[in-house]
């Protein structure tokens, strides 16, 4: 015998219906339930409106036609008002296009009333139904926020992130960069002030070593924190590009067209990472000959798209490809509302594409 979910005490309905017979009909069949059931019936839109906001209800029963409106309305009135219920028609022959346009509407289910003994099952199902459609929001939701919280945490890291490497930099520059500073004019000084030869050898290889230091500590503070920056998007990529075809051997193009000159700090420090990112991954892992980098912008998009000729990547080795810088740069194009393709063809080479919309960021120029 069909009952009520066990998780309902007590079934409290609410029964839409101008003819007293159907009523009673209808509260007999729900008398043969072991769960104890309270029946309301109004008859009027207005009393179904009153009766929405006096009581709590489990579901809602409704005939389809009655004096003056049809159940659709009433389902609207439940609308207009966000009360959100399983909402079942008990009708005669309403027709199937009838029907359809209500289940469309949002109603739960149609049950002829000549099939009235099903009304328990049909009940219950719609409980069920509209329970775990409830539930499945909740946890839309909930995911929702819990995105938006990661989004918001790793936004934050990534200045936290920045932030340090510019402390350090500074820090570099400050006291190794002085020390080695000072190094080198204690070396031009001892140049100066002795004639020993194999001295003097000596003081050309620590000046040669020195020099080389200095170029190193340079390199680690660009990568710390691109100063280069400041004199535009383009020289940043540019440095980059020539840095990364001196160090590797393997030629790099780029072909830039920006529209915007003036470009957000975070939107230029975003494309500036994934560049440096993409192009480190590029010379550990794609085994490639060329590499072509293009930077183009309209009024509402800028696009970074790296790609190369060599080996392209497998699915059988993410992790030896970069996987969780790859992921890092996706999370990085979320904090300014970006996004980022990879598109790669084994032993045909990989592109990473950047895409940040710019109207939202416009806002934020400084």
């Amino acid at each position: 015998m069909p009952h009520i979910s066990p998780h309902i005490a007590q079934l409290h309905i609410l029964h839409l219906e101008d003819s007293l017979p159907d009523h009673a009909l209808l509260v007999r069949e729900f008398q043969k339930s072991a769960t104890p059931v309270q029946i309301e019936r109004v008859e009027r839109l207005d009393q179904f409106a009153d009766a929405l906001v006096r009581t709590d209800f489990d579901v809602v029963l409704a005939d389809y036609r009655l004096a003056g409106f049809t159940a659709l309305d009433a389902w609207q009135v439940m609308r207009d008002r966000k009360i959100r219920l399983p909402f079942v028609l008990l009708s005669g022959a309403i027709g199937e296009s009838l029907a359809v346009q209500a289940i469309q509407a949002g109603i739960s289910d149609y049950l002829p009333k000549q099939d009235l003994h099903k009304v328990r099952s049909v009940t219950q199902r719609a409980i069920e139904s509209h329970r775990i459609l409830i539930a499945k929001e909740r946890a839309d939701t909930e995911l929702a926020q819990s995105e938006q919280q990661l989004a918001r945490f790793a936004e934050h890291l990534q200045t936290t992130i920045e932030q340090e490497r510019g402390a350090i930099a500074r820090e570099i520059h400050d006291d190794v960069g002085g020390a080695l500073a000072a190094i080198r004019f204690d070396l031009a000084w001892l140049a100066r002030h002795t004639g020993d030869t194999q001295t003097l050898q000596h003081i050309g290889a620590a000046t040669e070593m020195l020099q080389q230091a200095i170029e190193a500590a340079q390199r680690i503070m660009m990568n710390l924190r691109p100063a280069i920056l400041d004199q535009g998007l383009v020289a940043a990529i540019q440095w980059l590009q020539a840095n990364f075809s001196r160090r590797c051997g393997v030629r790099a193009t780029l072909d830039a067209q920006l529209v915007m000159e003036a470009l957000p700090k975070n939107v230029e420090l975003t494309v500036f990472r994934t560049a440096q990112e993409a192009l480190t991954n590029i010379s550990k892992h794609a085994k490639c000959s060329a590499v072509d980098i293009r930077l183009s912008s309209d009024s509402n998009y800028l696009t970074l798209e790296i790609s190369d000729n060599g080996q392209g990547m497998t699915h059988a080795t993410p992790s030896q490809q970069g996987g969780f810088g790859l992921k890092g740069l996706q999370e990085r194009a979320k904090t300014v509302g970006g996004w980022i393709d990879i598109s790669s063809i084994p032993n045909a080479g990989t592109a990473i594409t950047l895409t940040i919309p710019l109207a939202q960021e416009a806002q934020s120029a400084p």
